[in-house]
């Protein structure tokens, strides 16, 4: 009788202890798993080894809005950075002027002035401004001062031309073919022939570095846009023509070439009429702009 009570005492405390073991190796288990998440997350952040868009869905909280027509624009070229990084957006479009100037008066428009984008708790604004911040955090825009100067003087390059091509349907009708005329010889003897040098190198598949940047991504968009213009504009530069080839060709480019995605067409005139009204353009814009630019050289 005496010994019953001490065997229930043992088997209570072979429990407790049994109870608290498992407690322990369940505490120890999760502190493993918290600790090689945090090593995974700053491995795949830090290096290069994984596809950008794996690197993209680590940090983004949230998908960025971006808030413009439905048209390309100073927006465009922001589509192509965030497609080509494997980012997933969403898109709000006012469609008149009336829907414009009430994004205005919600007082998120710094300068009051569009694109806007919403990323990272931020309402970004200014083309150029959203364009690098995206780089920047996508792992596109260098590895170094070096290459981001480079990049800078890249892009600011073909935004010259980009913009010749997007006022170019503001045109005059009778200055139509005239400033067609003017885009293409700029595009052949000024632009393209300084990215055809830039891969001249033996091994060079990208313009800066050895990995995908900005600066390829813009090129390739404004290789395409230059060829609605003109399909043979590359015939004299057989690396850009190769270089169009090798960049469309990336999986998330790739993507975003195919129909249905959220890349614009180029303007038609039922557009044309519509941005105008949103935006209050007037016709002669080409050489407006024109005249801007080459104020710069």
């Amino acid at each position: 009788m005496r010994k019953e009570p001490r065997l229930q005492a043992a088997l209570e405390l072979r429990c407790r202890l049994g109870f608290l073991g498992h407690k322990l190796q369940a505490f120890i288990f999760l502190m493993n798993f918290v600790m090689l998440y945090k090593f995974l997350f700053l491995f795949v952040y830090k290096s290069q080894l994984f596809p950008l868009d794996f690197q993209g869905f680590l940090v983004m909280v949230g998908k960025p809005v971006l808030h413009y027509f439905n048209g390309r624009g100073r927006m465009e070229s922001i589509r192509w950075l965030l497609a080509a990084a494997g980012v997933e957006f969403e898109e709000k479009f006012f469609e008149t002027r009336e829907e414009f100037e009430k994004l205005i008066q919600g007082g998120t428009l710094m300068y009051e002035r569009v694109p806007m984008v919403e990323m990272d708790g931020m309402n970004l604004v200014e083309s150029r401004a959203i364009l690098r911040y995206t780089a920047a955090k996508y792992g596109l825009y260098g590895r170094n001062l070096k290459e981001q100067a480079w990049i800078d003087m890249y892009v600011e390059g073909l935004r010259d031309l980009s913009d010749m091509i997007m006022y170019f349907p503001l045109s005059l009708p009778e200055e139509k073919e005239m400033n067609l005329e003017y885009i293409l010889q700029r595009a052949i003897t000024r632009f393209f022939p300084v990215y055809e040098k830039a891969l001249r190198d033996p091994g060079k598949d990208f313009l800066v570095g050895s990995q995908l940047s900005w600066a390829d991504i813009q090129l390739l968009e404004v290789i395409l846009m230059a060829e609605e213009c003109k399909p043979s504009v590359l015939s004299g530069f057989p690396l850009l023509q190769e270089f169009k080839v090798r960049i469309s060709h990336i999986p998330t480019i790739y993507k975003f070439l195919q129909p249905g995605s959220q890349r614009k067409p180029p303007m038609d005139e039922e557009s044309i009429k519509k941005v105008k009204k949103i935006f209050k353009f007037e016709n002669g814009m080409f050489l407006k702009n024109m005249s801007t630019i080459e104020a710069e050289y």
